[in-house]
């Protein structure tokens, strides 16, 4: 079993990295394979709305150029997908949001591809807006007919400079408990 995270932030391996890495640690101690996409520096942009996703039907963005489809492949071969984002303006990075909409338009097109896939949300947050940046990412999981495991508290990390989530004992805890978790319930929807 394998699970793919996708990073929106656009700080490479700052706070957002540092959470999903805590959830990533208890996957690998139940055997499942992780990998973790960073957005910062990639090239993707928002949906134009073409409609081709659903004439083609090819599991494929009709637009070319940027990261989408290479993205959309690895959610494809994944048993869990993990979508990851710091809080902008109390909502997920510009980044995140071209990935859910774009991916998410293919997976409909395509009699909704993600279905069953396991899926879970992790936000780094300063202060405040972190549950509408969760809920936009587990909207994406709903519609999709995912599989959403919960934790100890909403899967939110507080930090404001590189690596203040570390001092966050109370979000470590919780990508735990959601590591703990998703496993668990990618192992059960594998039986």
């Amino acid at each position: 079993m394998k699970v793919v995270a996708f990073n929106g932030s656009a700080r490479k391996d700052g706070n957002t990295a540092i959470l999903v890495n805590t959830v990533f640690k208890e996957l690998k101690k139940a055997g499942i394979k992780t990998e973790l996409v960073q957005l910062a520096g990639k090239k993707i942009r928002g949906c134009t709305a073409c409609g081709k996703c659903f004439t083609n039907q090819d599991k494929r963005c009709a637009v070319k150029g940027d990261i989408l489809n290479d993205c959309i492949e690895k959610m494809l071969v994944a048993d869990g997908i993990i979508l990851a984002s710091p809080t902008y303006f109390s909502d997920v990075s510009a980044e995140m949001k071209a990935l859910i909409d774009r991916a998410g338009f293919v997976a409909k097109a395509n009699q909704d591809m993600f279905r069953r896939k396991v899926g879970a949300s992790v936000v780094a947050v300063r202060r405040a807006g972190a549950i509408h940046a969760f809920d936009t990412m587990n909207h994406f999981f709903f519609i999709s007919q995912m599989i959403v495991p919960g934790s100890s508290y909403w899967n939110i990390g507080i930090g404001l400079a590189p690596g203040d989530v570390k001092t966050d004992e109370e979000g470590a805890m919780t990508m735990q408990t959601l590591g703990t978790n998703m496993a668990w319930l990618m192992k059960k929807v594998h039986e």
